[in-house]
């Protein structure tokens, strides 16, 4: 699993001056200073940005994430022989039912996320391995970095996985995650959101993206949200309730496709940056 600072590694803030003592205030100035340059750019004819930038200030550990010198290529079969494994059978259908993996139902909001891998052309992305992990209702990971002060649901491990069918159609129930702190800066929590990660044919093309729901509030104050400097951009990283995915005294639905290449692709996080 990965998820970000102060729970995994890889997103770990920066020691130093700026290590969790910036206020979200001054966070929220630096976010600002950076998307109001990119619309002046965008009025002088820069190109549209679709992506987050890499090195992205407000974004501390940012700077311990994009690449300084260049990518080394690797064998793709060696590294295949160390790869963690995500199940050591085949992928079943009840495994796309977070809610149903413990003795007990899980605690919060039971919801349905489903829609579409799709190429840049709009056609669908069949038998694609699609895992998603995600915190619990109270913003908490089954994972020993993360120790803040919520309750583990003794019933949710909050790790699913499918594959597409023939229409490159996904679904996944499971339970709204909830915001939680991190170490960017002071008082900095995350949107709530679902990580995906999707396979092409082997471990070394897997890409990794997440979700968010509508209407948080917590937005305008995130800068890895905010690291993709495109509104248009970031509007596709966040689902849409669906009433018609919402099933009667059960369950609400979000619907959220995935698009894979061209201008309206989804991002993804850059292997490079790793």
């Amino acid at each position: 699993m990965e998820t970000e600072n102060g729970l995994f590694p890889q997103d770990q803030p920066v020691e130093g001056p700026d290590s969790a003592q910036s206020s979200q205030d001054e966070i929220t100035a630096e976010i600002q200073d950076v998307h109001a340059a990119y619309r002046k750019g965008l009025e002088d004819g820069d190109a549209e940005e679709t992506q987050p930038r890499l090195d992205f200030r407000p974004y501390r550990s940012s700077i311990l994430r994009h690449p300084t010198k260049d990518p080394h290529h690797t064998d793709p079969e060696t590294i295949e022989l160390w790869s963690p494994a995500f199940g050591h059978q085949d992928v079943h259908a009840l495994e796309s039912d977070l809610t149903i993996q413990h003795n007990g139902e899980p605690l919060g909001e039971r919801i349905v996320v489903a829609g579409r891998i799709l190429d840049g052309d709009g056609r669908p992305v069949r038998n694609q391995l699609v895992e998603i992990w995600q915190a619990n209702s109270a913003g908490r990971y089954i994972h020993k970095r993360d120790q803040h002060p919520a309750p583990i649901d003794p019933n949710f491990t909050g790790v699913g996985r499918c594959i597409t069918d023939d229409d490159g159609n996904y679904s996944f129930t499971t339970i709204k995650p909830g915001p939680y702190p991190w170490k960017n800066h002071y008082n900095a929590w995350r949107p709530a959101h679902i990580h995906f990660s999707l396979f092409g044919t082997d471990f070394t093309q897997r890409m990794i993206t997440q979700m968010y729901f509508p209407g948080d509030p917590l937005f305008s104050l995130d800068p890895i949200y905010q690291s993709i400097t495109d509104q248009k951009a970031r509007d596709r990283l966040v689902a849409t309730y669906d009433h018609n995915l919402t099933q009667h005294e059960w369950s609400t639905g979000y619907n959220w496709d995935i698009v894979l290449t061209g201008s309206n692709r989804t991002w993804m996080e850059d292997e490079d940056a790793e």
